[in-house]
């Protein structure tokens, strides 16, 4: 993925493809694609949308705390219909504890994926290697991510998802925090239970073939922003399965080999 592409539009239709994406996840209101309205609309554009609107987030009050990888296994590639991950932000915001009710009456499509989520220890910028990633990670968790894309039936291409923070909405970090050597995370296995019946499985290797990747793929495409993974970061390496629909009364369970479980119920 490269960011280096020529500005396709100005910065006047960035702060307004912006505000229009904040205005959807803030009342939860569906809006079309945005290259319908943007057809030239790049990869680059999209990153200086999703800026701009983490910019006006932070102005709000809300501080950024972490990253994700998205699309980045390929059962989700294939159900979101991409071929390439993308990144987005994560603020305190979004954050819920481990056994919480979540409410999805201020969401549109809410689904759940089970991740794998790294905190570091030191910075990480530029183009960095899985062992780099591996060396500046204090320790690895269990993360289940409820994402919603603001887009009309949930469809999108890759340019309107990532100006929409790649559907980010609310995580929660819970399970075991491990050492990142004490287990191999490709062959951590996942089952993820919607209202007690195994809904999806899947292993880390899902993940670009080890969840490290991800994060360094994460690494460079902020890099490429000119931005750098701070000391301190949660950062989760994208989907192992693909995402479950939830609604109000929904229970959702991720059985993480050797790392725990987390659990979470939705609620209206």
């Amino acid at each position: 993925m490269s960011l280096d592409q020529p500005k396709s539009v100005d910065d006047e239709a960035i702060i307004r493809m912006a505000e229009r994406v904040e205005t959807a996840q803030r009342y939860a209101t569906p809006i079309r694609k945005l290259t319908e309205d943007y057809p030239d609309l790049t990869i680059a554009d999209a990153y200086r949308v999703q800026t701009a609107l983490r910019r006006n987030l932070e102005k709000k009050g809300e501080r950024v705390i972490g990253w994700k990888a998205g699309l980045t296994s390929k059962p989700k590639m294939a159900q979101m219909g991409v071929s390439t991950p993308g990144v987005g932000f994560l603020t305190d915001a979004m954050e819920r504890p481990a056994n919480s009710k979540i409410t999805v009456s201020d969401m549109i499509h809410p689904r759940v994926e089970a991740e794998i989520a790294f905190v570091t220890n030191k910075e990480l910028s530029g183009k960095v290697t899985r062992e780099e990633v591996l060396a500046a990670t204090d320790y690895v968790q269990p993360a289940l991510e409820v994402i919603d894309s603001r887009f009309t039936g949930f469809k999108f291409d890759l340019e309107s998802v990532l100006a929409d923070n790649s559907s980010s909405a609310r995580f929660v970090p819970g399970g075991r925090m491990i050492r990142p050597d004490a287990l191999d995370l490709r062959t951590v296995g996942v089952v993820l239970e919607h209202n007690g019946e195994i809904a999806q499985i899947g292993a880390g290797a899902e993940v670009l073939g080890h969840p490290a990747e991800a994060i360094a793929m994460l690494v460079g495409v902020l890099h490429d922003m000119g931005e750098v993974l701070p000391a301190g970061s949660f950062v989760m390496a994208g989907a192992i399965t693909a995402a479950v629909a939830v609604k109000p009364g929904d229970s959702i369970t991720a059985r993480f080999y050797e790392m725990g479980s987390i659990t979470v119920t939705f609620t209206e």
